[in-house]
């Protein structure tokens, strides 16, 4: 099964150099809704060498000969650290970063692909990261899970972010999580499981410490790397819409 959209194999072999997991064609992480489902189903250890094939493939669907395209990248020196970017966003995700409610049905979150869509306070810039917009605006009230297993690499206030908590996953993508209420018991250097509660979703930030109110209760997540000491960061629509099919429930 074939996308519409073809390359040559010389093109495509172009497509991966050193600089392919910066690019920013890469970075949006995107795919079309059918590759979406067979990643879904895919076990997780697996998902990142999966989602490296079909991108170099530019949108062909690597499943039906999956073994043989991987000996044909894989032949190549810039293999292993593309392969290393695509496994550090995909294989560690575990959960979605808010619980559901069984007492209450009706809080919900919703969230679109604002991936480097314009953002003004303090300049003109795009957005690196997913807004998940609460249904029931009220500060403190939707606690937020960490997605994966993890080192709490950082805790604390950001102008932009307001409160916010990040989290290094083991095979090295650091999850940032932002305008929190409040945080949960854990403290920076501390290890947490995926599904542990790092703090409530809140409206903090765009101004100094202690800042709320500037916008509607979210939680901003951002997904970043550092290939060759470089942050970078990437479009985390796809992984929420991944992890969306594994949530947890709390009361709340």
């Amino acid at each position: 099964m074939a996308a519409s959209i073809q390359i040559n194999e010389k093109a495509k072999k172009n497509r991966l150099n050193l600089k392919t997991g910066s690019t920013e064609e890469f970075r949006k992480l995107g795919m079309e809704e059918a590759f979406f489902q067979v990643l879904a189903k895919t076990d997780h250890e697996k998902r990142g060498r999966l989602y490296a094939i079909y991108f170099l493939e530019n949108s062909l669907f690597p499943q039906d000969n999956e073994k043989e395209l991987f000996e044909k990248w894989s032949e190549k020196e810039e293999w292993k650290s593309f392969e290393k970017i695509c496994t550090a966003l995909w294989n560690d995700i575990r959960y979605f970063p808010v619980p559901e409610s069984p007492k209450h049905p009706q809080y919900q979150v919703s969230f679109v692909d604002s991936w480097m869509g314009e953002r003004t306070y303090g300049g003109k810039r795009g957005h690196e990261g997913c807004d998940l917009m609460a249904s029931k605006d009220i500060p403190g009230l939707y606690p937020v899970v960490s997605m994966t297993d993890g080192v709490v690499s950082a805790r604390g206030w950001l102008e932009k972010g307001g409160y916010r908590i990040g989290i290094t996953a083991p095979s090295g993508a650091y999850f940032y999580y932002a305008h929190l209420d409040s945080y949960g018991s854990y403290q920076e250097g501390d290890e947490v499981k995926a599904g542990d509660i790092i703090g409530f979703m809140g409206n903090t930030g765009y101004g100094p410490e202690g800042t709320k109110g500037m916008f509607a209760t979210h939680l901003h997540l951002g997904i970043y790397l550092y290939p060759d000491g470089e942050e970078t960061s990437y479009n985390p629509y796809w992984i929420l819409r991944l992890a969306g099919e594994k949530k947890l429930s709390c009361s709340f």
